[in-house]
């Protein structure tokens, strides 16, 4: 059993685990392991949105960001996603990751003005970008063998963890947490520049990107993911969406996996923003909507047993003032981080 703090970045607890040091987790989950020499990586969300049919603009947008992705300095791994936002608009996410800093900020210099800095007709677009210390990030995984999001870039997958299967797990995870609360600190606040909108947010301002791939499953197994558990997590997801500022969710996104030819895929993610972390623990602890979430899973999981196919994981980061990056262009008020800002008008 091993811990999911990687061995390097161990130091002096000041802050205690939730569980006891003989703690023995019910059922196995694994972690992404980066190599030592990796002190920060990137996660960065390149939006498109419309409404209706995709406008010419869009399709362009997209092919033009695949192609950057390809080119010198683009990303160790990228996928793309699409889901409809409260306001009825169609968002398509292409999710691109760097284990580089350098790299990406060589890159990023020409993409960003590319992206958010020309207009394109019947469209807006947005950049959000964390670029944190691998001390303030953590991932979990229900199987080793099918790394997703970030962990698509890391050196490899732990064995078997100690720290998850209980309340406080997802905290005990991030290096950071031996020492530090994570507390936020400070409020949003809008930037104008030109047409575009930067969202400056706050210190230890929290990301969530957990998904679900049921890919593998058999027709009984997918049947009750399907009928029993999705509708749960996507009235979970849709509270977030609707609801979630007045509990410390900034913005949610349920989102569609999208295949390389564009169709959907068997594979799905929330992806949030939260005021904190213990803002989101909060909600996965007590919140009704979350708390149907976990049964309907652990129902499903004492059903099947091991031998349900279903794969789970999730990727949580805490990020410092300086490791974020929000810009809007043409986007309407409650997109994003856009969202926490009491007012983008006047």
């Amino acid at each position: 059993m091993e811990s999911a703090i990687p061995l390097h970045l161990e130091t002096a607890r000041t802050r205690h685990k939730r569980v006891p040091d003989d703690y023995q987790p019910p059922y196995p989950s694994f972690v992404a392991r980066y190599k030592p020499a990796v002190g920060r990586i990137v996660m960065a969300y390149f939006g498109v949105q419309y409404r209706g049919a995709a406008p010419a603009a869009a399709t362009e947008a997209l092919a033009e960001i695949a192609g950057r992705f390809a080119g010198e300095g683009g990303p160790s791994h990228w996928d793309r996603a699409r889901y409809v936002d409260q306001a009825g608009y169609e968002n398509i996410v292409s999710v691109a990751y760097w284990n580089d800093i350098a790299r990406f900020d060589a890159w990023f210099a020409s993409v960003r003005e590319v992206w958010t800095g020309r207009q394109r007709e019947g469209i807006g677009t947005f950049i959000e970008v964390l670029r944190p210390a691998v001390a303030r990030h953590e991932t979990l995984f229900s199987s080793p063998d099918r790394p997703e999001g970030v962990a698509a870039i890391a050196d490899g997958i732990s064995g078997e963890v100690q720290e998850h299967a209980y309340w406080g797990g997802m905290r005990d995870r991030i290096p950071l947490s031996q020492t530090d609360p994570m507390s936020p600190g400070g409020n949003p606040e809008l930037i104008r520049d030109g047409a575009r909108l930067r969202v400056k947010a706050h210190d230890n301002l929290c990301l969530i990107r957990s998904g679900q791939d049921w890919s593998d499953t058999e027709a009984s197994e997918r049947k009750l993911y399907l009928d029993d558990v999705e509708p749960v997590l996507r009235e979970g997801m849709e509270f977030l969406r609707d609801d979630g500022l007045a509990i410390g969710c900034y913005a949610n996104r349920y989102m569609q996996v999208l295949q390389a030819d564009g169709s959907v895929s068997e594979k799905s993610y929330g992806q949030s923003w939260w005021k904190s972390l213990a803002a989101l623990e909060r909600w996965a602890e007590s919140h009704p909507t979350h708390v149907k979430i976990f049964g309907a899973a652990m129902k499903y999981l004492s059903t099947l047993g091991p031998s349900a196919k279903l794969r789970l994981y999730h990727e949580v980061t805490v990020a410092a003032a300086d490791e974020q990056f929000f810009e809007y262009l043409n986007c309407h008020p409650k997109t994003g981080m856009l969202a926490a800002v009491e007012t983008v008008s006047g």
